[in-house]
C-alpha cells in the first residue's frame, strides 16, 4: 500500500544517512573568503559537484547538513577550493568549470550551442541564433533562450500578458479577412478585427519585450573588472560578456585580453547588472 511504501522509503533516507566524517578535515582546512569549490568522486577524480560561495567553508558546512545531499556525499572522496578576490570572481570561474568539466550534479550553465533570441524583421518577431550573428555587438535582441521553442513560448507567454494577436507576431496563420478566435473570447485586443491600429499593435509589442532586451558590449574591445579582497587583488578579463580568465597585475591582464571572445550567456547574466549600473571598478585595458 502507498502508506507501507512511505514508511519504508523514510526508513531508507535514515538509515542510510550519515553525517561524511571523512569530509571534516577539508571543511576545517576550507577559508572563509570567497571562492570555488568541488565536490571529487573517487573515479578519475571525477568532479561530482562544482559550487561557489562567498565564504566557502560556511558553503560546505551547510552541504554536509543536508540530508537530500547524502548520495553525492557518500561519493565524495575529497574537496578542493580555488580562492577569488569577490564574489563576481567565484560567479565567473563558476560557470567557466562548470561547462567545461560537466560535473554530476550540476543540472545548469551547461554549454548551450543553440542559444537563440529574438529580433524583429519587418515589424514581425523572428528567431535568431547566436551561432549566425554576434549577440554582444547586435542591437534590438531580446531575450535569451536555450531553443527556438523556448522563443517563442516566451513570445506567446508576451501575447497572453498584453493581449497581442498571435497572427501579426507569426504565431498563429489567420485567413484572409478573419479575426482569431483569442478576440472573440477577449484575449486578444483585436487587431485582427480592426479593434486596434496595426501601429499601436506594434508599438505594445515593442513596449513589452523591452525588459527583455539584450545589451551590447558597452566597450570596445576587453577591460578589466578588478575585485580587492584584505588578501589580493583580481582583474577579470572580460570582453563581448565572455569571461577570459583573471589575473593579479594589469600586465598580465593585458596579455588575456588578446584571446578570442565570443557572446556568452552566463557571462552576460553574470556581468550585465554590475557592469551597466557601474558597480564595479574598470579597468580600460
Amino acid at each position: 500500500m502507498p502508506l507501507t511504501r512511505r514508511r519504508r522509503d523514510d526508513f531508507e533516507d535514515s538509515r542510510v544517512y550519515e553525517y561524511p566524517q571523512h569530509l571534516r578535515q577539508a571543511i576545517e582546512d576550507a577559508p572563509t573568503g570567497a571562492g570555488v569549490y568541488t565536490f571529487h568522486g573517487q573515479a578519475g577524480d571525477l568532479p561530482l559537484y562544482i559550487g561557489k560561495s562567498i565564504n566557502i567553508r560556511a558553503r560546505l558546512l551547510s552541504h554536509l547538513r543536508t540530508q537530500d545531499e547524502a548520495r553525492m556525499l557518500r561519493q565524495t572522496q575529497r574537496i578542493s577550493h580555488i580562492r577569488t578576490a569577490g564574489e563576481i570572481g567565484a560567479l565567473l570561474l563558476e560557470a567557466r568549470m562548470i561547462k567545461a568539466q560537466h560535473p554530476l550534479f550540476n543540472q545548469k550553465l551547461r554549454r548551450n550551442k543553440q542559444l537563440c533570441s529574438l529580433q524583429m524583421a519587418g515589424g514581425v518577431p523572428e528567431v535568431v541564433y547566436s551561432k549566425d550573428i554576434d549577440f554582444a555587438t547586435q542591437p534590438d535582441l531580446y531575450g535569451l533562450f536555450a531553443s527556438r521553442h523556448a522563443a517563442l513560448d516566451a513570445l506567446r507567454a508576451i501575447a497572453d500578458q498584453n493581449k497581442l494577436c498571435y497572427g501579426p507576431l507569426g504565431l498563429e496563420k489567420l485567413p484572409p479577412g478573419k479575426a482569431c478566435f483569442r478576440a472573440a473570447i477577449r484575449q486578444c485586443a483585436g487587431v485582427c478585427r480592426g479593434d486596434e491600429t496595426p501601429h499601436d499593435h506594434r508599438e505594445r509589442l515593442f513596449t513589452s519585450l523591452l525588459a527583455l532586451r539584450v545589451e551590447c558590449w558597452p566597450f570596445g574591445g576587453a577591460v578589466g573588472l578588478v575585485e580587492r579582497d584584505q588578501d589580493f587583488t583580481q582583474i577579470h578579463v572580460v570582453n563581448h560578456w565572455c569571461y577570459l580568465g583573471s589575473a593579479p597585475t594589469a600586465d598580465q591582464a593585458r596579455q588575456l585580453s588578446s584571446m578570442a571572445a565570443g557572446f556568452d550567456a552566463d557571462g552576460y547574466k553574470i556581468l550585465c547588472r554590475p557592469l551597466l549600473t557601474q558597480s564595479v571598478e574598470v579597468l580600460a585595458l
